[in-house]
C-alpha cells in the first residue's frame, strides 16, 4: 500500500521519533523544503541501527547529513570538470587521428569497425542526432551540402560521452590509431581505456542527473591494467574494491594527468576533503594511507 505524504513538520518529527538528533531543529524546514526528505535518506541510510524500522545509531545529527550532502555537491561538481576533460580530448583524438588515417566519413564505414550491429546502431542514432541538432554549424552544413554527411568533425561534436566511448570500443582492435589514442591517455593496453571510459560516462551520468555520489556501489565492471606509462596505484584493486568510487577517482585524475598537464583537480580534491574532515572517505573506498598512494602524493 502507498505511503500517506508528508508535512515538513512531520517529516521532522518522524527523524526525532527514529532517534535523529538536531543541533537547532529551526533550521530543519528550511533544509527539507529545498532537498527532498527522499533524496537525504541516501546521505543517512548509513546511519541506521535498524534498516527496517528506520531507527538510528546514537548522536547522529540531521546537520551532519546536510553537511555530507554539501560535501557531495561539491566532489560531483570536480569529478564533472574532470570527466568534461577526458570527453573533449577523446572526441578531438578520434577525429584528429581517425580523420588523417581514413578520410573525413570513416565514421560511417562499416569496415573500420569490430561489430557491425553497434555500427549500424550508431549510425541510426547519429542520423537522428543530426536530424534533430539545433546547433549552427550542423544547420549550415545541411543549408550549404544538401545531400552530403558531415564530416567527422562537425558530426562527433554532438555526442555524448557514452556514445563516444562506443564508438571508441568498437573500432576494429587491429587499427594503430586505437593503439595510439589509448597511449596518449596515457595506458599501454587499448581495452583499459575502452573500460575505463565506458565506466568514466556511468559516472558521468549520475552526476549529470544529480545523483548521490560519495558511497555510490559501482555497477558496472571495469579492467584495471597491470603497468601503467605513470605511477597510479600501488596495487591493483580487486573487483569488490571497484565497487567504490575511489579506484574510478584515480583513474579519471591519472587520464587528466596525460591529456590536461598543469590542472587543478587534485588540489580542489584535497582542499575539499580539509573544507569536510569529517567526511567518512572509506566509505568511497579510499583505502588507509591513501595520500601515500602514487598518484595521489
Amino acid at each position: 500500500m502507498a505511503k500517506p505524504a508528508k508535512t515538513i513538520q512531520e517529516q521532522i518529527q518522524l527523524l526525532q521519533d527514529r532517534g535523529m538528533l538536531f543541533h537547532n531543529v529551526a533550521d530543519a524546514p528550511h533544509f527539507l523544503g529545498n532537498i527532498s526528505y527522499y533524496r537525504l535518506k541516501g546521505y543517512w541510510w548509513e546511519m541506521q541501527s535498524d534498516k527496517v524500522n528506520h531507527n538510528f545509531h546514537p548522536n547522529n545529527y540531521f546537520e551532519d547529513i546536510i553537511d555530507l550532502y554539501n560535501f557531495d555537491r561539491h566532489f560531483r561538481l570536480i569529478v564533472f570538470n574532470a570527466i568534461e576533460r577526458i570527453e573533449i580530448a577523446l572526441r578531438t583524438k578520434l577525429i584528429y587521428h581517425m580523420s588523417l588515417a581514413y578520410g573525413p566519413h570513416w565514421h560511417n564505414e562499416t569496415q573500420y569497425f569490430e561489430k557491425y550491429k553497434n555500427h549500424l546502431g550508431f549510425k541510426s542514432k547519429l542520423a537522428r542526432d543530426l536530424a534533430n541538432s539545433s546547433e549552427e554549424f550542423i544547420i549550415k552544413h545541411y543549408d550549404n551540402h544538401v545531400t552530403e554527411n558531415p564530416e567527422s568533425w562537425k558530426a562527433l561534436e554532438i555526442l555524448t560521452l557514452g556514445s563516444l566511448s562506443k564508438l571508441y570500443q568498437n573500432l576494429n582492435h587491429q587499427l594503430p590509431e586505437k593503439a595510439k589514442i589509448a597511449t596518449e591517455f596515457g595506458l599501454n593496453n587499448q581495452k583499459y581505456l575502452a573500460s575505463w571510459l565506458l565506466s568514466t560516462t556511468y559516472i558521468r551520468n549520475i552526476i549529470a542527473h544529480h545523483g548521490r555520489l560519495w558511497n555510490r556501489v559501482i555497477i558496472n565492471k571495469y579492467d584495471w591494467p597491470k603497468s601503467t606509462k605513470d605511477p597510479l596505484l600501488s596495487y591493483t584493486p580487486n573487483q569488490y574494491q571497484r565497487r567504490k568510487i575511489f579506484p574510478l577517482v584515480s583513474a579519471i585524475l591519472y587520464m587528466n594527468n596525460r591529456i590536461s598537464p598543469g590542472h587543478h583537480i587534485k588540489d580542489e580534491l584535497l582542499d575539499l576533503f580539509q573544507q569536510f574532515p569529517n567526511t567518512p572517505l572509506y566509505k568511497m573506498g579510499f583505502p588507509k594511507n591513501w595520500q601515500k598512494e602514487p598518484l595521489w602524493k
